[in-house]
């Protein structure tokens, strides 16, 4: 076995004995506060980002791009992973939580204007990103540089995730759908790791924003007001 999983074993000795007592109130059933959909990137610690070492507080999903959609025989669907705790845990929160630098977006962005040969797998997932960004390339400042670009985008991507669950009727109109943006690259202009609301229930305007949650108004920032 390689060291990798040696050293990786070890740190879950660590975990369990610290964590032992924690599972006590939730062996049998989860109640979850949020569910979290954040972009599969080794960057983007999800759990850690929110200090999260509670059990059964976060249902934590993971996908390039953080979709909250998937392509089913009648059409795109919110995705089960997203949906189950809203649908059977009565959870009533909805984070989806994008990134600065996102891989996902930048090959998304490549392969919509200059085509990309990747694996069905990846091809499959950005497939289900392209036609929710590619009305966003005509809105670009026409000087924007090429990170302005992809970083732009990261937010337009989380908006269309926003959009896309508000507008479902799987997900109760009393689920609130948060947009945020997890910032490592100092493009926002907070502490590296900090993230950054751009979207309530598909409100985008950060005066709006600020005005109706004074509590978090400075952690409510966009680059992109479109």
């Amino acid at each position: 076995m390689n060291q990798t999983v040696v050293d990786l074993l070890a740190n879950n000795a660590d975990h369990a004995t610290a964590f032992d007592s924690r599972f006590d109130a939730v062996q049998d059933a989860q109640h979850p506060d949020a569910v979290t959909v954040c972009c599969s990137d080794s960057r983007v610690l999800q759990d850690h980002s929110w200090g999260n070492d509670r059990p059964g507080h976060l249902f934590t999903c993971g996908n390039i791009g953080n979709r909250v959609m998937q392509r089913t025989e009648t059409g795109d669907a919110v995705s089960g992973d997203v949906l189950y705790p809203i649908a059977h845990t009565g959870t009533k929160t909805a984070i989806v939580m994008g990134h600065t630098g996102c891989g996902a977006v930048t090959a998304t962005y490549d392969d919509l204007t200059e085509g990309l040969n990747e694996p069905a797998g990846i091809s499959h997932c950005l497939d289900l990103l392209k036609p929710r960004l590619e009305p966003a390339l005509d809105l670009l400042p026409d000087d924007v540089s090429r990170a302005g670009a992809i970083n732009r985008l990261v937010e337009y991507n989380v908006d269309r995730q926003i959009q896309f669950l508000k507008a479902s009727d799987d997900v109760p109109d009393d689920v609130d759908c948060i947009g945020v943006v997890y910032d490592f690259q100092d493009v926002y202009g907070g502490d590296r790791g900090e993230v950054h609301v751009i979207n309530v229930n598909g409100e985008t305007d950060t005066d709006r924003l600020r005005a109706e949650h004074a509590a978090v108004g400075s952690r409510i920032d966009r680059l992109w007001e479109y």
